[in-house]
């Protein structure tokens, strides 16, 4: 098999995980949205959108997708598939909604936005995830105050999906010192090579500078 991949956070997630279950695949960087490669990109995922799985039956794209199937290959735990998955999808969906929506927000402004010459910084938008950054960061704060990941039992698929858009976050801004168990918690993630370093040893053009 083979991921397509960039720097961008979902691609840079998946990568994460493959590294994290050592899961059988070649890496590929990939630039779909680039000119003249869109038709190249169509077949594999319509959305013009990386991470792609390239697998023997077709293409798995969403890195959500491509971390259980990968996860579920390698006969990894990281991705539960017992009675404790459920729990672990509720930090997913949660997430989505909350801390990742959160961060992703504001990192659309201050960074996305900034890197790629998309326009100014909107602040009712980056007040608007802050907002949601704080009351998310804090409910993250009690639980983490009392375990090291979001299971119970140990490392998921639940805590570098919440993490997602972490890498950034001094270039965002984000206030993770405020949330001592969150940046605690966040630190055990940096910890691990997989996370930390992701793209050690693959040809991965780095992501343009934010101006300023």
């Amino acid at each position: 098999m083979k991921l397509l991949f960039s720097r961008n956070p979902n691609p840079r997630l998946a990568v994460a995980v493959a590294r994290q279950v050592c899961a059988s695949v070649d890496f590929e960087f990939a630039a779909p949205l680039a000119p003249g490669q869109a038709e190249r990109y169509r077949a594999l995922n319509p959305c013009l959108r990386v991470p792609i799985l390239v697998c023997p039956e077709g293409s798995l794209w969403e890195a959500d997708a491509i971390a259980c199937r990968l996860a579920r290959d390698a006969a990894s735990p990281f991705w539960r598939t017992d009675a404790r998955e459920p729990r672990m999808i509720q930090w997913l969906s949660w997430g989505k909604e909350n801390f990742v929506r959160a961060c992703e927000i504001v990192q659309f402004e201050r960074v996305t936005k900034q890197r790629y010459g998309l326009g100014p910084i909107d602040p009712g938008k980056v007040d608007e995830g802050r907002a949601l950054f704080a009351e998310s960061a804090a409910l993250l704060d009690a639980q983490l105050a009392v375990r090291d990941w979001l299971l119970h039992d140990g490392l998921s698929y639940a805590d570098f999906r919440m993490a997602s858009f972490l890498p950034y976050h001094e270039l965002a801004r984000l206030p993770l010192r405020d949330y001592p168990a969150v940046a605690r918690w966040y630190g055990r993630l940096e910890a691990l090579d997989a996370w930390r370093d992701p793209f050690h040893g693959l040809q991965a053009p780095a992501l343009p500078p934010v101006p300023g």
